[in-house]
């Protein structure tokens, strides 16, 4: 059964750039716009931004160096990382990193910490407010309007009601890929489907700690032995359901409370602090983009390189991020950034942490002021202003 509509929805502003989502990718992306002159919207359906980072309660900036000694994301990841430690680190502290303090080879500290979700969505909102970028919260993109394969404008509902924004460039930080998903363009889904995880803040004898439950998974492609993740329930989790992400939320609540019951019995005083406002999914939907990066390609030289990004689970791996992962050409002047991008489900458990999204989200916001059309796109210019606002292209570079 359908209800049949028939709705005339406002346009009530312009803007050169449209952000939608805001984690670590969209955030970045925003920045850099703005940063280039360019009036910014920010559309973010919760009431915080940095997305799994803050209201997903995953704290750990993970490195921003390859293990082995070398820094390889610059610029605006690792402005972010130091804003995230402002007020200080809750744990993982690089003091080699960041106070010159030991060495740094591969048997060392990697440049990683454990911060604060409070005090860093405060600061980035202060941030993006001095840029000059307007947020919208608790408003979601839920549809798009196209013409001659561009999005002319992206659809809201918030409290306001239901309304559209003109937009001359949009850039996909969802974290699902929905603004592509909307606009016909070519996406996958994460076959395997994502666990069940409860991270949660408690407070009792030993601390204040974060606890870990569920922590992450392994890619089938990695796993030895049949050797996986240990799961709270016997399932997994698509991501992209309304009524599979509520039963999912309920799940972990349950696995957080039963955690606490169990921890309680040796500390009468333990107490939840905080709990994950937001479903804690890893890996959902991405683009297919002109390129597909594969784990394969560590060290490989790309002559369309935005940037470099490491492997967390392992020292030794660099990746030139080619501008061809971020879109593709069936809608020119649409961008991905953060976990959306166009990789192989091997390497997309690497690209989908806040380093990768910050790298990829500069290089997309910086692309989107250039222009509205990113098959035509000057790779050199864009490189030359990436390189001015502080990025490393190339692993030759280093």
């Amino acid at each position: 059964m359908f209800i049949e509509e028939n709705i005339k929805t406002k346009v009530v502003k312009s803007y050169d750039v449209a952000v939608c989502g805001g984690g670590f990718g969209g955030i970045s992306a925003a920045l850099a716009a703005a940063r280039l002159g360019k009036k910014v919207v920010l559309f973010e359906k919760e009431y915080i931004l940095g997305g799994l980072g803050t209201a997903g309660l995953v704290t750990i900036y993970l490195p921003l160096c390859d293990g082995m000694g070398r820094q390889v994301s610059f610029g605006i990841a690792e402005e972010l990382f130091r804003l995230s430690v402002k007020h200080g680190s809750e744990r993982l502290y690089p003091e080699n990193w960041l106070d010159g303090i030991g060495s740094r080879t591969e048997k060392d500290k990697r440049f990683e910490v454990q911060f604060n979700p409070h005090l860093f969505a405060i600061l980035t909102e202060e941030l993006l407010l001095n840029e000059g970028v307007d947020i919208l919260y608790g408003t979601y993109a839920v549809g798009v309007k196209t013409e001659d394969h561009k999005i002319t404008h992206i659809i809201t509902e918030n409290k306001s009601g239901r309304q559209a924004f003109a937009v001359r460039s949009v850039v996909d930080a969802t974290g699902d890929c929905d603004i592509a998903h909307f606009a016909s363009a070519p996406t996958e889904t994460f076959k395997q489907g994502n666990i069940l995880a409860a991270w949660y803040y408690s407070l009792g004898k030993a601390g204040y700690n974060l606890n870990l439950i569920g922590y992450a998974d392994t890619p089938d492609s990695e796993k030895k032995n049949g050797q996986g993740a240990n799961l709270l329930v016997n399932r997994r989790f698509s991501g992209l359901d309304g009524e599979e992400l509520s039963e999912q939320v309920c799940l972990s609540h349950q696995s957080t409370y039963n955690d606490f019951l169990k921890k309680r019995q040796n500390d009468p005083d333990y107490v939840p602090t905080m709990i994950a406002s937001i479903p804690q999914v890893r890996m959902t939907r991405k683009i297919v983009g002109q390129y597909v990066l594969s784990e394969t390609e560590e060290h490989k030289y790309f002559e369309d390189s935005i940037g470099m990004v490491s492997n967390w689970k392992k020292r030794g791996p660099v990746y030139e991020v080619p501008f061809r992962t971020l879109y593709s050409a069936e809608v020119k002047n649409l961008i991905c950034a953060g976990r959306c991008t166009s990789v192989t489900e091997t390497l997309w458990d690497v690209m989908r942490v806040i380093p990768c999204c910050a790298v990829t989200g500069q290089a997309a916001g910086t692309a989107a002021a250039m222009t509205d059309d990113f098959t035509s796109l000057d790779i050199e210019k864009l490189q030359e202003t990436l390189r001015k606002n502080g990025v490393v292209i190339h692993e030759k570079d280093l």
